[in-house]
């Protein structure tokens, strides 16, 4: 599991990272990745948009860019799962 506790806070970003899962089999998958690295998490929010058959996701973190990039990598890997992140200027 990731680990915040050893970070320096000056070091982290907030980033906004948005997600469209087209394939909702990759639920789990996803939910296990945020688990992962829920010490970074600040919030979550997920929609599931019935009408069209996606998910969307929000997810707010404050980690390292590195541990940001690990984790939409890591969900941009799946199976029609779209990722974009947002990074403050801070």
């Amino acid at each position: 599991m990731a680990d915040s506790n050893n970070q320096n806070p000056a070091e982290n970003r907030v980033a906004l990272i948005g997600i469209i899962v087209e394939d909702l089999a990759m639920s789990d998958k996803i939910n296990d990745i945020i688990h992962e690295f829920s010490s970074y998490v600040v919030g979550r929010m997920g929609i599931p948009y019935r009408h069209r058959g996606v998910g969307i996701i929000s997810i707010v973190i404050d980690a390292p860019a590195g541990v940001i990039s690990s984790i939409s990598g890591k969900m941009g890997m799946l199976r029609n799962v779209s990722v974009k992140v947002q990074y403050t200027k801070i």
